[in-house]
């Protein structure tokens, strides 16, 4: 047990084995409340960027739909073209009607994350709560995402877990928890620069919604405790638990197939995918990699989330610090 913890209560009433996931209850010490933007899709200014340059959320009628990039139940992603000034983003389109509360929170959750300004995340301009949809502009990335890419190289993946570390440290220096971490959620453009894309809002639509009908390969990155709150004496380190996405997510690349199996959980089996991340020994890098790869993943994948390296500890790990590629600026496409 953690120091401080309070101490388990001496008797606990068994949940149902029914195939549902228990969400931890959101810290509100990991996001500090901003006031709301203006709700008309109008321009309203960002944050001042890196180059400390004011900028302008685009008003909406100034964005040409250019081509769907992705899809999904939840909603849809298109790249689009501002006419004024020909600057490509990518606007992501929610479906559903949300209640108010919801829209409050997520009008929230984008002013925190508008102020995100990091190379290894993804750039939040602004949002629209436009004809019943809630639209959100985001940075172009031309690459797409990891998902389905298998890096053998462990040079290249090294380079690959150095970006997706250092945003994470970033983000944790924010105290902004991402909570979903998994390969679709790293984004890669032409330059050979990964991102992290897709937190805060995505989080708010999960906790408002029946878990059977999200995404079985969100389920499939979670930490343990994270799925089952009645380890860890009930206590959940969201930092903790994205450390553990990240280390499931880099261990995928380099086998290119998923660590808990090929099929477990992509073919709807939750109860076998769940026992197997709560109750199984947690995957581990195969004998044929390399000693420091080995510990790295080792470091990544303890079940007891005290144990995991932080996202800065593991920057200095040896996998990383003796693997950089000559120019770190340029790593080489996964």
């Amino acid at each position: 047990m953690r120091p401080g913890a309070a101490p388990p209560p001496v008797s606990r009433t068994r949940r149902l084995p029914e195939l549902t996931l228990p969400m931890p209850q959101r810290d509100p010490s990991l996001a500090v409340p901003l006031p709301l933007p203006p709700p008309s899709a109008t321009s309203t200014p960002t944050p001042p960027s890196s180059g400390g340059q004011t900028l302008l959320t685009p008003s909406i009628s100034d964005l040409e739909r250019v081509r769907r990039i992705g899809s999904g139940s939840g909603g849809a992603v298109y790249m689009v073209r501002h006419r004024p000034t020909g600057r490509i983003f990518a606007l992501k389109v929610i479906y559903g009607n949300h209640e108010d509360a919801i829209r409050r929170q997520i009008r929230r959750e984008i002013e925190i994350l508008r102020t995100a300004d990091n190379p290894f995340v993804v750039r939040c301009h602004g949002m629209y709560d436009h004809a019943g949809e809630i639209q959100i502009l985001l940075e172009y990335m031309d690459g797409g995402s990891l998902e389905g890419h298998q890096i053998s190289s462990e040079r290249l993946l090294a380079d690959v877990a150095r970006q997706v570390l250092s945003g994470l440290a970033y983000l944790h220096r924010q105290r902004i928890v991402h909570r979903d971490i998994k390969p679709s959620n790293l984004l890669v453009n032409s330059a050979r620069q990964v991102k992290i894309a897709d937190f805060g809002v995505s989080r708010i639509l999960a906790q408002t919604m029946d878990p059977c009908n999200s995404s079985v390969g969100t389920i499939a990155y979670m930490s343990p405790e994270r799925i089952n709150t009645d380890l860890n004496q009930g206590i959940y380190d969201g930092q903790a638990g994205d450390i553990w996405s990240f280390g499931i997510s880099i261990l995928e690349f380099y086998l290119g197939r998923f660590p808990f199996g090929e099929n477990l959980g992509r073919l709807g089996d939750w109860a076998s995918l769940m026992c197997a991340i709560c109750y199984s020994n947690p995957p581990e890098a195969p004998p044929a990699a390399s000693r420091e790869f080995r510990n790295f993943i080792a470091c990544c994948l303890q079940k007891d989330p005290a144990r995991r390296l932080t996202a800065v500890q593991l920057l200095q790990h040896p996998f990383i610090t003796q693997l950089q590629p000559p120019s770190s600026s340029s790593p080489s496409h996964p």
